[in-house]
């Protein structure tokens, strides 16, 4: 049965927020000299204020080097519509499922290296990357974005609307096993698209690869987030939180899987969450 898409370890990932955060918990076994400062879950006014919600979504340990880095290269060639969907993530309880805008701007670049024109999203949220992926392709590109949670998804709509790129998105309010199977169905969708980005349930993550590839033309990309887990991945299965297990021990096993999957070159990037880009080489 499929799981559906952007149906995220909700429980989990609350409680790591709502705590301390999952690293200071970690600490002690650890041995690791991360800060205990906690989660601030208020939105904030502008970028330069410190306690924004995104100061503690990167992996980079020091805050204020991860500021730096939003604050010099990043923030400043953020596209305006970029930073009203930001803002209106971070108002959200989930927040944290939004894709970062350091993430984002290396996105960006892929599909500008690429020429991207067409593409395909699993997993929108409130659209950030879809937005960003649709301001950056050109005006006939074509993004086949899908989502099961629609009500996310239509908070960033008016932004996108008013960005003037809707009419680049098709948007399918279902699971993605699904319709990448219907893609599959018609052989002239194989080998058709430039770049994929994967931001959905993880323990899906292998049966979307496998439909990713044959989808992906030769020299595509593939592009996973979250594929660092909060850290989780380099930590002792009894040190991390009992509800983030799952996840994490399926996420070890794809990292391994796609190192060793010969049809792809791969670059994991400690960007965000962490994200694995794959290249299909034939």
């Amino acid at each position: 049965m499929a799981t559906v898409i952007g149906a995220h370890n909700f429980a989990a990932l609350k409680a790591v927020y709502e705590r301390p955060s999952l690293r200071w918990i970690l600490q002690p076994r650890m041995q690791l000299t991360f800060s205990g400062r906690r989660m601030n879950l208020q939105s904030k006014s502008s970028d330069e204020v410190e306690g924004s919600p995104w100061d503690n979504k990167g992996l980079l340990q020091s805050q204020e080097l991860y500021r730096y880095v939003l604050e010099t290269s990043v923030y400043p060639r953020e596209p305006e519509p970029l930073k009203e969907i930001r803002a209106i993530t971070a108002n959200l309880p989930d927040f944290y499922m939004g894709t970062t805008p350091d993430s984002g701007q290396l996105i960006a670049m892929l599909l500008n290296l690429l020429n991207a024109k067409n593409t395909i999203e699993l997993g929108v949220f409130t659209g950030y990357s879809l937005l960003l992926t649709a301001l950056t392709i050109p005006d006939d590109g074509k993004i086949l974005a899908i989502d099961s949670n629609l009500e996310s998804y239509e908070l960033g709509l008016p932004v996108i609307r008013k960005a003037g790129v809707e009419h680049k998105i098709n948007f399918k309010h279902s699971p993605a096993l699904p319709v990448l199977d219907k893609l599959l169905e018609d052989d002239k969708n194989r080998g058709s698209f430039d770049f994929a980005f994967v931001d959905a349930d993880k323990t899906n993550y292998g049966n979307y690869h496998e439909r990713l590839m044959k989808l992906m033309k030769i020299g595509g990309l593939i592009v996973y987030d979250n594929t660092l887990w909060y850290g989780t991945l380099a930590m002792p299965e009894e040190s991390v939180h009992k509800l983030m297990r799952s996840e994490r021990s399926y996420l070890l096993e794809f990292n391994k899987f796609l190192a060793a999957d010969t049809r792809i070159q791969i670059s994991q990037v400690s960007l965000g969450d962490g994200m694995t880009i794959c290249r299909r080489l034939f």
